[in-house]
């Protein structure tokens, strides 16, 4: 944890904040802050600065805000994925948030099994908590703008012409494409498929939505990997 993230329901007065969960375990067992410390902090959604330990005791911690810088900006990106296994999409909000993407839309695939939208881990509150872990890494108060959407399909024909119109779209999939590009500062559409990539169907979709294929190279890389790979490669 980089940054203690503050919500507004933490705040005494307009700017102390009283401090009793997770937040108040890490201040005692990983700062270990004594009062009068100044400890990095951000409001979610809002701007970031210090926090003053006022106090620590064993069931709270009282700081003194004050926010004055804004934070980092977000990449010029949507970002389109093929819902991972469970345990790893834990990991790829985390990464998605820590990296700066302001949009992320979660897709269906022939690959997707069934059982992985069944996951509790695609419930607000689960999605909400891994994003939050992100930002606190990455020293970031907003949180992305996170969709599901469970029918490829319509969402491709219907939907995602429109989201990508203005932006370069960029599918990412392993084979005899180009290269994926380098450096961008314009906007990007990207799609991510899942482990083994999008079926044939399925890139050729996505191309007539205005999306071209790219590639990383020959070999075959974990989605997790493949997110920030591209992401770096992109930006």
């Amino acid at each position: 944890m980089n940054l203690l993230l503050l919500e507004a329901a933490d705040f005494v007065a307009a700017d102390r904040v009283v401090l009793r969960d997770r937040r108040l375990t890490h201040i005692q067992d990983v700062y270990r802050a004594e009062p009068g410390e100044t400890l990095r902090v951000g409001l979610l959604g809002g701007a970031m600065g210090q926090g003053r330990l006022l106090r620590l005791e064993a069931g709270e911690a009282e700081l003194e805000i004050v926010l004055t810088q804004p934070p980092p900006a977000k990449l010029p990106i949507t970002l389109l994925l093929a819902l991972p296994r469970p345990k790893m999409l834990r990991r790829v909000l985390q990464t998605v948030a820590c990296m700066g993407v302001p949009r992320l839309i979660l897709l269906n695939s022939y690959r997707v099994e069934k059982s992985f939208w069944q996951t509790p881990f695609l419930q607000p509150e689960a999605i909400r908590e891994q994003l939050l872990l992100g930002l606190e890494q990455a020293r970031d108060t907003v949180l992305p703008e996170v969709s599901i959407e469970k029918r490829f399909k319509p969402f491709v024909e219907d939907r995602l012409p429109q989201l990508a119109a203005g932006t370069r779209g960029l599918v990412g999939h392993p084979g005899d494409y180009p290269s994926c590009p380098r450096a961008f500062t314009e906007p990007v559409t990207l799609a991510i498929g899942p482990e083994g990539g999008w079926i044939p169907y399925e890139v050729e979709k996505l191309t007539e939505a205005g999306l071209q294929p790219v590639q990383l190279g020959e070999r075959i890389l974990r989605v997790e990997t493949a997110v920030s790979a591209l992401l770096a490669r992109l930006f």
